[in-house]
C-alpha cells in the first residue's frame, strides 16, 4: 500500500479527532434600569388601589356626632363594599348608604332592625318583636329629658314593621341623631357597605385654614398647618379601631 496514502489517511483521522466543540452564544437579557422597576411597580400599586377603590373597599371621613361614641367627627373608616354582595346587612351592623329623601347625600347609621320585624321605642328603650333589644355598648343618651310621641319621635316611636327589603337605622348618639326615627327606613338598594375600622383620626379645629382665594396661598397655609400639628390633631387612640 501506498504509504503516501496511508499518511494520508492518518492525517485526516487526526483533524477530525481533534475539531473543537462549537459553543452556542447564550443571550443574556438585557437589566431593566432602575427607574423603570420602580415605575412598573408604582404603575401596579395604582392598579391595585384602584381596583379596590372601585370594587372592594372605600374610604370616608365622618363629618357628624351622630354616632358618637361610636364615631367621632374627623375620623376616617374604611367601608366593605361587597359586605352584602352574598349576605344581608345584621342588627348590630355600621352601614353607609345613601340618605332616602336626597339619595346625593351618605348617611353612616347602625342597623337596629331587619325586614319584617317590629321596632317600638317606649322612653328611650328599644323593643325589637316585643323584646329588649340587644343594648350597643356605645349607644348613648345624653338629653336626660323624655320627649312624649305627641311633641317628637325621638324618645317614643312605633310600634311599626320594618317593610321587606328595608332597614330601620339609629345613630348611636341617640338624642342628636337624624334617622329612621324621622325620616323612615333605608332600602336595601341604598346601602353602600360595612364599616370596618377606623385607620385615621383627626380631631377638627376650628381655627384651622380654609380653602379661599387665591387657592395657592390656601394650599401653603393647610400643609404648615397639618405638618406642624399632626401630632397633636391626631388622635393617636382611634387608630385601626375595629367597628
Amino acid at each position: 500500500m501506498d504509504k503516501d496514502f496511508l499518511l494520508e489517511q492518518l492525517g485526516q483521522a487526526d483533524t477530525k479527532g481533534s475539531t473543537k466543540p462549537v459553543r452556542r452564544k447564550v443571550k443574556v437579557k438585557k437589566q431593566k434600569p432602575l427607574w423603570r422597576e420602580y415605575l412598573e411597580v408604582i404603575a401596579i400599586s395604582l392598579a391595585a388601589a384602584i381596583f379596590l377603590r372601585l370594587l372592594v373597599v372605600s374610604a370616608y371621613r365622618v363629618d357628624s356626632s351622630s354616632m358618637e361614641q361610636s364615631l367621632y367627627e374627623g375620623d376616617y373608616i374604611f367601608v366593605n363594599k361587597l359586605a352584602y354582595q352574598f349576605g344581608e346587612p345584621k342588627s348590630g351592623d355600621i352601614i353607609v348608604f345613601n340618605y332616602p329623601l336626597d339619595p346625593k347625600k351618605e348617611y353612616i347609621k347602625r342597623v337596629i332592625a331587619t325586614p319584617g320585624q317590629t321596632v317600638e321605642i317606649i322612653d328611650k328603650v328599644i323593643y325589637i318583636d316585643n323584646m329588649l333589644a340587644e343594648i350597643v355598648p356605645n349607644a348613648v343618651n345624653y338629653d336626660p329629658k323624655i320627649m312624649p310621641a305627641q311633641l317628637s319621635m325621638r324618645d317614643n316611636f312605633g310600634p311599626i314593621q320594618v317593610p321587606p327589603d328595608q332597614y330601620f337605622v339609629l345613630g348611636d348618639n341617640r338624642d342628636y341623631s337624624q334617622d329612621s326615627r324621622h325620616w323612615g327606613f333605608v332600602p336595601a338598594d341604598n346601602i353602600s357597605g360595612k364599616a370596618l375600622f377606623v385607620y385615621w383620626s383627626w380631631e377638627p379645629d376650628g381655627s384651622s385654614p380654609k380653602w379661599s382665594f387665591p387657592y395657592i396661598h390656601s394650599f401653603f397655609q393647610m400643609g404648615f398647618y397639618f405638618l406642624t400639628n399632626f401630632p397633636s390633631q391626631t388622635r393617636w387612640d382611634r387608630l385601626f379601631t375595629s367597628l
